[in-house]
């Protein structure tokens, strides 16, 4: 059930971003990574544990460090970190024992990050949203 539901509201989600409009900034895909990565943390803490909390933390470093670096040079980044985070989630129970994580989320999460990522892959192929960063006049300042 929680690869359905998963799958479901990481559609909807994007999805509706889209009709929205929330997907015409290049941030979103970058934000959005950087909240999925963050929930570990927040299990972390309900679980108690300081231990899983720091394992959990320098994971979702490396994955703000990936969201900033698609934000800031290409958004392909960001969809290899929301893949990455797929794989992070498939094997999670057998890297970081957290306590605070429900049995259900990783599956749901699992999809979810799998879902979002094959539709920003999508509007990046089909150039509804640039992958780069736009110029601006300031990048061509002489220091």
């Amino acid at each position: 059930m929680g690869y359905i539901i998963g799958a479901a509201l990481g559609l909807g989600i994007c999805i509706a971003a889209t009709l929205i409009g929330f997907d015409r900034d290049r941030a979103f895909y970058p934000v959005l990574t950087i909240l999925i990565a963050s929930y570990y943390d927040l299990f972390a803490i309900l679980g108690g544990s300081v231990q899983a909390l720091g394992l959990e933390t320098v994971v979702m470093i490396a994955f703000i460090g990936a969201a900033v670096a698609g934000f800031k040079i290409n958004l392909w980044i960001v969809v290899a970190a929301l893949a990455a985070h797929v794989l992070f989630d498939f094997g999670h129970a057998r890297l970081i024992f957290n306590a605070g994580v429900p049995a259900w989320w990783p599956m749901f999460c699992l999809a979810y990050d799998l879902l979002a990522a094959a539709y920003l892959a999508v509007l990046l192929w089909a150039s509804r949203i640039s992958a780069k960063p736009a110029r601006r006049s300031a990048d061509y300042r002489l220091s």
